[in-house]
């Protein structure tokens, strides 16, 4: 029953949506937002806060990165070392900050990939002096402190900074339900704005943003976002910031000298060399990463000749590599209210200057706290030296001489203390003098803060000086220049490839590959154990190849990057998704408008162009509809659809000619009737369609029956000649078994 009392009932919808939204606001306020008064997840602040404890300034020796990480996880974030050692490198990554926070030494990763760094027990650090600007004021005053995780320590929930270093350093972060993109700027005109609102808070964004042109990342890449989309951004604190790299011409050599931000080299030359690869770049013969500590980028392309056009290769690879780069901008931040808030950039200046404001009015006041105190122990210490034998006496007689010494010469109890806690050296004559020049002293500072503290505008004038001192010390020239471009276009395929004759040579089995030339012998190919020869189609490396199956279904396929017919080729399958049974058949391939008859052995056809069949899904798409049990025939190629005739023969040796403009032309379907066989035969399989063949008048038609052929003349052609879906006539004996048909020129 005891323990029963130890139990709280709860039902589980309320208690699951209460750990998710605690779990969801720690997330949010304590581990991926930043603060926008330091600018700072709390693990970058305890990071930076620990070396400072650990007395790791500028100018101290470095200390392994183990030993910081060590104290930051044992005495302020109980976390994994990995994750916390691998925000400590961002901070230390001069490609990664704007303006690192921490000056490392070892392997810290490089721009090509930054998580190359070495492990946190071979690598050594220390602050930078710009980390400075976070923690000279932290002992004066100026923030709140707080328990760390098991209370037995105190810890900043925010460094003093004296910039604000959430514009100047930017963050990325991934909360529930939020994220976070802050780009990083230029100090010098972050500074300057936060000036021009001290000086003028009314100031409207148009004139910030003439101090403040855009973001500044750590590259030197163009920024090409026009300034409208920039304008728009810093009005709402969401958009989007397009970076290019920067390139020159060199000999007639192509030079890229800056990439985007977080773009590595050694990816790119990947990417530019996979479109090589597929003969997408016919233009560029060699490529060559030639960056060394001088010249940290240098890729160099080069052309394969003088007279290519460098602009559009440039704004083909713009177009479709991480040349050019977009990076998201969503300006999501914890405010002075404690609350994540998506803010525009002139609130975000408007509320740090709040914060900067009541910092430096903390730090006046804890100094004249300070100095008053001292005044009032000084006043004590002169009391004692004007009367010093007196107090010496009550000293040396009384048994409590603090109370005597209060009552007798009207003092405090802290002057009394300091009187008694006097070391005899200090009873020298001279002292009562410094003590005078040191009242003097403190006596000017203290009207110079109480002045300054009662006068907004003198407070105004010191924030202002301070920031100017700061932007002079710590600023630096923009890296990232703002120029705007046209936007960039890739180049149409077909002309990136070289427009070559090529022979398309099909498998049994599925296996495609290709030869250069139109005069290739498909037959006399090498083929796999098994397989052998199905069918070529003539075509050019600019153009499309069709696929034809079983089922009467299309697929479409690029010509160029089929493997050589050298090698044993491609399985089909790995480029298309056929149905269950299909198998590939014949091959197609010439200009969109060239016209083929597609028909079945059931004696059903229509005429169609190439650019009928085009189709991306790798699935292909329906084409000819075969009626059940009936088998699609190679289609025949149209010369000239008013002239040209039809020639269709079947089984039984019955031939049909007929003009081909009594077709129809279709897009799919079944067609329509080309020659007549009756329902009986074709269910018993007793007859079907054997062949079709066009040719033109004046061409001879060829009768092929094993070894045997007969050539048709035009008088014979007449013979046969008659209208669309008519029985046709017998053939002579001895071709009642016809194989092919074929056409003499």
């Amino acid at each position: 029953m005891g323990l029963q009392e130890n139990f709280e009932k709860l039902p589980l919808k309320d208690f699951t949506e209460k750990a998710y939204l605690d779990y969801s606001m720690y997330v949010i306020l304590d581990r991926a937002l930043p603060h926008i008064g330091d600018g700072l997840k709390p693990v970058q602040r305890r990071i930076v806060y620990a070396m400072s404890e650990l007395g790791l300034t500028a100018l101290a020796k470095y200390k392994k990165s183990a030993r910081t990480v060590g104290d930051v996880l044992g005495k302020y974030h109980p976390h994994g070392d990995s994750a916390c050692y691998e925000a400590m490198v961002i901070m230390a990554q001069p490609f990664s900050y704007r303006y690192p926070l921490i000056d490392g030494q070892g392997n810290w990763g490089s721009s090509d990939d930054p998580k190359s760094f070495a492990a946190m027990r071979y690598t050594e650090s220390r602050l930078t002096p710009y980390a400075q600007t976070l923690l000279s004021e932290l002992g004066q005053g100026t923030v709140e402190w707080g328990d760390n995780f098991d209370g037995t320590l105190k810890e900043p929930k925010l460094l003093p900074a004296r910039l604000p270093n959430v514009l100047l350093n930017g963050t990325m972060g991934i909360a529930v339900g939020m994220a976070t993109d802050i780009p990083p700027h230029n100090l010098r005109e972050v500074a300057a704005a936060c000036i021009q609102l001290l000086d003028d808070p009314e100031t409207p964004l148009e004139k910030l943003m003439m101090a403040i042109k855009g973001p500044d990342y750590p590259t030197e890449a163009e920024i090409i976002s026009p300034q409208a989309d920039i304008e728009k951004i810093y009005q709402t604190g969401n958009g989007s910031i397009k970076m290019r790299a920067k390139y020159e011409k060199e000999d007639h050599n192509i030079i890229i000298t800056a990439l985007p931000h977080h773009v590595s080299g050694a990816k790119l030359m990947e990417q530019i060399a996979a479109q090589m690869l597929a003969k997408k770049l016919p233009m560029i013969e060699d490529l060559r990463d030639e960056s060394d500590h001088e010249n940290p980028t240098r890729l160099v392309i080069i052309p394969k000749s003088r007279r290519v056009d460098t602009e559009a290769v440039m704004s083909h690879l713009f177009a479709t590599t991480d040349l050019e780069k977009n990076y998201r901008v969503n300006l999501n931040m914890i405010g002075l209210n404690g609350k994540p808030q998506v803010k525009p950039l002139r609130q975000i200046l408007t509320e740090w200057l709040e914060f900067r404001t009541e910092t430096v009015r903390r730090r006046l006041q804890h100094r004249l706290d300070k100095v008053l105190a001292r005044l009032h122990i000084l006043e004590g210490l002169l009391i004692a030296f004007l009367n010093i034998d007196e107090v010496i006496h009550i000293i040396r007689t009384e048994d409590e001489p603090k109370p005597v010494l209060m009552s007798r010469f009207g003092i405090t109890d802290l002057q009394a203390e300091a009187i008694l806690e006097l070391k005899l050296r200090h009873l020298a004559k001279l002292e009562e003098m410094k003590i005078r020049g040191e009242q003097n002293e403190l006596e000017q500072e203290r009207k110079a803060l109480e002045k300054t503290l009662a006068s907004p505008r003198l407070l105004n004038r010191l924030i202002r000086k301070e920031i100017e001192c700061d932007a002079e010390k710590y600023g630096d020239d923009r890296r990232s220049p703002i120029v705007e471009r046209s936007a960039a276009h890739a180049l149409d395929t077909t002309a990136l490839i070289s427009n070559e004759p090529i022979t398309i040579i099909l498998s049994q089995k599925g296996w495609i590959r290709a030869a250069k030339g139109h005069d290739f012998d498909a037959k006399s190919l090498n083929y796999r154990a098994g397989d052998g020869f199905l069918d070529c189609a003539y075509g050019r490396t600019t153009q499309p190849v069709y696929v034809l199956d079983s089922t009467g279904r299309v697929y479409m396929t690029t010509a160029h990057d089929l493997p050589s017919a050298r090698s044993q080729g491609e399985p089909l399958t790995g480029r298309f998704k056929p149905p269950a049974g299909a198998l590939f058949s014949y091959l197609l391939a010439g200009d969109d408008e060239d016209s083929y008859i597609m028909a079945s052995d059931h004696g059903y056809g229509f005429r169609l162009q190439l650019k009928d069949l085009q189709t991306k899904n790798k699935a292909g798409k329906a084409v000819l509809t075969l009626p059940e049990g009936a088998t699609i025939l190679k289609p025949a190629k149209i010369s000239a659809v008013d002239d040209d005739l039809l020639a269709v023969v079947t089984q039984q040796g019955r031939l049909l000619i007929f003009p081909v403009a009594e077709l129809p032309a279709l897009k799919k379907g079944k067609g329509n009737k080309l020659i007549q066989i009756p329902p009986a035969d074709l269910k018993a399989g007793n007859d079907r369609v054997i062949d079709i063949q066009v040719f033109s008048p004046g061409q001879e038609l060829v009768i092929l029956s094993g070894k045997r052929h007969l050539t048709l003349k035009q008088v014979d052609i007449e013979h046969y000649a008659s209208s669309r879906a008519k029985r046709g006539l017998h053939l002579p004996r001895g071709f009642q078994r016809v194989e092919a048909l074929d056409v003499k020129p």
